[in-house]
């Protein structure tokens, strides 16, 4: 039976981690990796639930404000969208565990556009641990909504990572500070 706890790993992609990613975080991003799987490892055997919420773009698109601040990115099927390192393994291994599920999200927040409430709620999740990058971009905005939703809120400070250390040191006092979330 799965608990009323939740592991978000937000976008750790090879786009936003990889050397030669689009928007690459790199060594910040990639000196997470194994605390994230061991952060999944550990929640997978509790039964927790594993989340992958995933940012998934079309090239140039018009419409999307993210065409007028980033080069593309993340753009389904292509290798920048797969995730990075040792969480793509540790996917393949667990993705068909009934506690783990990766989702698209076309927005900074992994709740904005999708079912992600709606899900959570079902289970009785209470209490979100996120992790992934960027720190002060889309875990920021996760945060945030989760906050205005009623989520008690566990960052991991070592498996978070921006290409903006200030940012980064930034949201991390912000998560504390103002959204009152525990930092680990």
């Amino acid at each position: 039976m799965a608990t009323q706890q939740a592991l978000l790993i937000i976008d750790y992609t090879n786009d936003f981690v990889a050397d030669h990613g689009a928007l690459t975080c790199g060594q910040p991003g990639q000196a997470i990796a194994t605390t994230i799987v061991t952060l999944a490892d550990q929640m997978a055997v509790e039964h927790d639930w594993v989340l992958l919420p995933t940012d998934v773009h079309t090239p140039n698109d018009p419409y999307h404000p993210e065409s007028k601040l980033f080069p593309p990115h993340n753009v389904r099927g292509t290798w920048g969208r797969d995730l990075y390192g040792p969480l793509a393994d540790w996917y393949t291994h667990h993705q068909t565990d009934e506690t783990v599920w990766q989702f698209d999200k076309t927005r900074y927040s992994s709740f904005a556009g999708t079912d992600l409430d709606l899900r959570l709620r079902e289970r009785h999740v209470t209490t979100l641990h996120l992790v992934g990058v960027c720190t002060n971009i889309c875990v920021l905005h996760t945060a945030i909504d989760a906050y205005n939703l009623g989520y008690q809120l566990i960052i991991h400070r070592d498996a978070v990572a921006s290409f903006n250390p200030a940012g980064h040191d930034w949201a991390l006092s912000h998560f504390k500070n103002t959204l009152g979330a525990e930092i680990v």
